[in-house]
C-alpha cells in the first residue's frame, strides 16, 4: 500500500556539481594490463588480481570469494525480470517484466546495467558480454570489490540476511512452488503468491536479527516431515460428517472458555507489523503448503530490505572503490590514457546530477551524492578547513579515510549516514535548500539555506527523506477475532495527515482478505490526535 502525497517537505537540489573529473597523474612507467576494447577470460583474471592489491592492501576491504559470470543481453533481461537473482520461483509477474524490458530494450527506449551483483557467498557477479574490457574493469572494481565489501560488513546485512544460504533457499524455493503446482494447480499457487506479492512490503520485521537458519535442504526435509504426517493422521470418516455453519453464533459459555478479546490480543502478541507473518501463523482457512508460500515471499522481503535502506551508501562505495581503483591503477601506469578517458566518460555519466529543473530530475541520484560525501570524507581526514573541524572533530584531519569509510560502511545506513556525514561543502556543491509547499500557502516556501541554521535543517530533511519507516505507510494487525466472527483488524497510523491511496488499498485489501479467509477491517488513526480518519472493510471475494 502507498500513501497520497499531500504536503512534502523535502530537500532539493538547484543545481549539480560539474561530474567531470580530471585525469590523475601518473607516477609510474606504463606497463599496460590491457590496450583496445577486446577481452578474454585470462585477461579478466589478470585485471581482477591487480585491482585485488589495491582494494584488499591499501583500502583494507573485506570481502566474499567472488564468482564472475559472463552474461548476454537476453540473460540479463532474464535476471531483471525475476529481481536480479539467479533461482527464482515460477510467477506470471516475472514473464511479464521480461517481455516489458525485452520489448523497451529492442526498441532502444532503454540500456542495460553493465553489472548485477547478488549478496550470497561467494558474491555472484553478472557482467556483460557486449563489454569493453574497460567496462569489465569498471563493473569488476564496483560490484566484485565495492558492493561485495557493502555486502559482508554493513551491519543491515549482517543482521537481516544470510548470505551463504540464500542460494540453497531460493532453489528450495523454486522446487517447492512448481511441486505445490503440480499438487494444486498453477491457478491456486498464483493466487496465493499475488495476494503476498502485494503485501510484501508489509512481510519485514524491521527489529529482527536472523538467526542461524536452515538451509534449502533443511527446509525441504522440515516440508516432507510436515507432509509425512498429515497422510498418518487423515480421517476418513471425518469428512464424512455434515459441515459446520460457521455464521451460528458462539455460545456464551463457549465465549467464556475462549477469552477475551484483550485476552487473544495478548496470545497472538499484537499488534504485529509483520502482516505476512501473522496470516503465516494464524490464518484461519491457509493450508500449510500455503503458510509455506507467505513464509517463502515474506523471506525474500526480509532479504531484500537492507537493499532498501542502504541504497545511497552501497552505491556511494561501490562507485567510490571504482574510482579509487581505477585512478591508483592509471597512477602505476596499469591503464593507459585512452583507457581512462573510456573509464572517466562512464564514470561522469553515473554521477550526473541533473537540476531539479531538468526534465530528467527525479530525486536525488545515489551515485552522485553517496559519491560525493564518500570523496569529502576522504578529504576531511586528509585536508581538512576550519569548518569541517568544527562539523567533524572526530575524524577531521585524521589521515585515515579509508579506516574512516570503513567505520560508515559497517555501522550506518542511508538516514543515519546522511544525518552524521553529510558537509556544509557538500551541500553548496550541490546548492542543496529546503522548501515546504502547503496546500494552505499561495506560494512555496524556502526555508532553510546556506548559514549554519540551514545546513543541519537541510542535513536533517535531507536524512528523512531516505528512512525507510517513514516512507513505508505504518500497518499492523491490531486485533483479530479466532473465536467468533473472525474478523481481522489493521490499523493504518497516520503521518502528516497523509491517509492510503483509495483504489490501492481497496485492492490490497482484497488480497489480504483472501489470505485471511475472513472480513477485513482497516483503520486509519491520526498520529497526533487519534482521530479516525477514514475506515475501510472489504469481505474475501468467492
Amino acid at each position: 500500500m502507498t500513501s497520497t502525497a499531500s504536503t512534502p517537505v523535502a530537500a532539493a537540489a538547484a543545481s549539480a556539481p560539474d561530474p567531470s573529473p580530471k585525469l590523475p597523474r601518473r607516477t609510474a612507467p606504463l606497463d599496460p594490463l590491457f590496450d583496445g576494447a577486446e577481452w578474454d577470460f585470462p585477461l579478466i583474471n589478470k585485471v581482477y588480481d591487480a585491482m585485488g592489491e589495491i582494494a584488499l592492501g591499501e583500502m583494507g576491504l573485506d570481502i566474499y570469494p567472488n564468482q564472475i559470470e559472463v552474461i548476454t543481453a537476453e540473460q540479463m533481461l532474464d535476471a531483471y525480470s525475476s529481481i536480479g537473482m539467479p533461482l527464482m520461483y515460477r510467477h506470471w509477474s516475472f514473464g511479464k517484466r521480461f517481455a516489458y524490458d525485452e520489448s523497451a530494450y529492442r526498441k532502444g527506449h532503454r540500456s542495460l546495467a553493465f553489472e548485477i551483483v547478488i549478496n550470497s557467498n561467494p558474491c555472484i557477479n553478472y557482467i556483460m558480454e557486449e563489454n569493453t574490457m574497460t567496462m569489465q574493469a569498471l563493473v569488476i572494481a564496483h560490484a566484485a570489490y565495492g558492493h561485495n565489501h557493502f555486502f559482508k560488513n554493513n551491519n543491515q546485512f549482517t543482521q537481516h540476511t544470510q548470505a551463504d544460504q540464500i542460494i540453497d533457499y531460493l532453489a528450495f524455493a523454486k522446487t517447492y512452488v512448481a511441486d505445490c503446482e503440480d499438487r494444486f494447480g498453477q491457478e491456486a499457487v498464483e493466487l496465493t503468491l499475488d495476494a503476498a506479492h502485494a503485501l510484501m512490503n508489509q512481510g519485514v520485521s524491521r527489529n529482527l536479527k536472523i538467526r542461524a537458519r536452515d538451509p534449502g535442504k533443511r527446509e525441504m526435509q522440515r516440508e516432507m516431515a510436515r507432509r509425512e504426517y498429515e497422510e498418518q493422521t487423515y480421517d476418513v470418516l471425518s469428512r464424512t460428517l455434515p459441515p459446520i455453519n460457521r455464521g451460528e453464533p458462539i455460545p456464551p459459555s463457549a465465549l467464556t472458555q475462549l477469552g477475551s478479546s484483550a485476552t487473544e490480543q495478548r496470545r497472538l502478541s499484537l499488534p504485529e507489523e509483520n502482516i505476512l507473518y501473522f496470516l503465516e501463523k494464524n490464518a484461519p482457512k491457509l493450508a500449510d503448503w500455503q503458510r509455506e508460500l507467505l513464509r517463502i515471499v515474506r523471506s525474500l522481503s526480509q532479504y531484500f530490505y537492507p537493499q532498501r535502506q542502504t541504497k545511497l551508501m552501497n552505491e556511494g562505495c561501490a562507485t567510490f572503490v571504482h574510482y579509487e581503483i581505477m585512478n591508483r591503477l592509471y597512477e602505476r601506469g596499469r591503464l593507459t590514457d585512452g583507457t581512462m578517458l573510456e573509464f572517466l566518460h562512464s564514470h561522469s555519466s553515473v554521477i550526473f546530477q541533473p537540476s531539479f529543473n531538468d526534465r530528467r530530475y527525479s530525486g536525488m541520484n545515489p551515485y552522485a551524492l553517496g559519491f560525493a560525501m564518500m570523496r569529502d570524507i576522504k578529504r576531511i581526514c586528509e585536508e581538512p578547513t576550519a569548518e569541517d573541524r568544527a562539523w567533524f572533530p572526530d575524524f577531521a584531519g585524521n589521515n585515515d579515510p579509508f579506516g574512516t569509510l570503513r567505520d560508515a560502511w559497517a555501522n550506518y545506513r542511508d538516514e543515519s549516514f546522511v544525518h552524521q556525514f553529510l558537509s556544509p561543502k557538500v551541500m553548496r556543491d550541490f546548492h542543496l535548500f529546503a522548501l515546504r509547499d502547503e496546500a494552505k500557502d499561495p506560494a512555496v516556501r524556502i526555508t532553510a539555506i546556506h548559514d549554519e541554521q540551514g545546513y543541519r535543517d537541510v542535513r536533517r530533511r535531507l536524512a528523512r527523506s531516505y528512512d525507510v519507516a517513514t516512507q513505508d505507510p505504518d500497518l499492523q494487525v491490531t486485533d483479530a477475532d479466532l473465536s467468533g466472527s473472525r474478523r481481522l483488524v489493521v490499523t493504518h497510523t497516520v503521518r502528516n495527515g497523509i491517509v492510503l491511496d483509495k483504489g490501492e488499498c481497496e485492492r490490497t485489501m482484497q488480497h489480504l482478505a483472501r489470505l485471511w479467509g475472513y472480513r477485513v477491517r482497516l483503520i486509519e488513526v491520526d498520529t497526533e490526535s487519534g482521530r479516525v480518519l477514514k475506515e475501510h472493510e472489504v469481505l474475501p471475494m468467492p
